[in-house]
């Protein structure tokens, strides 16, 4: 399961808007608000939750699940460990991946 929390850290981690994360989802705009919103676990029919993940996973974007590694041993994201594993956001000008575009940020 992924917590609302994840949802709205991973699409920040991203540089993504709630629009943006729905075209790369395949998921309505609604429908992303509406899993933003749910506290403290995200609800949504399988189909909808698996086209989260897989859009996140391809951005570059872990979830950590409880008990997983990590430092606190609590839910999170992360940026995938090899940014070269993970392709440029669709749509994103450039080609960066999620981690560089942090980096440039910093």
């Amino acid at each position: 399961m992924m917590t609302a929390a994840q949802l709205r850290a991973a699409r920040v981690l991203l540089g993504i808007d709630q629009r943006r994360l729905a075209e790369l989802s395949g998921l309505s705009l609604a429908a992303i608000q509406r899993m933003e919103s749910r506290e403290p676990m995200v609800r949504g029919n399988v189909d909808s939750l698996v086209k989260l993940v897989a859009a996140f996973e391809e951005a570059g974007i872990e979830l950590i699940d409880d008990g997983a590694a990590s430092h606190s041993h609590g839910r999170g994201v992360r940026l995938k460990a090899d940014p070269a594993s993970a392709g440029p956001v669709p749509g994103e000008q450039g080609g960066t991946t999620p981690a560089t575009r942090t980096r440039a940020r910093a």
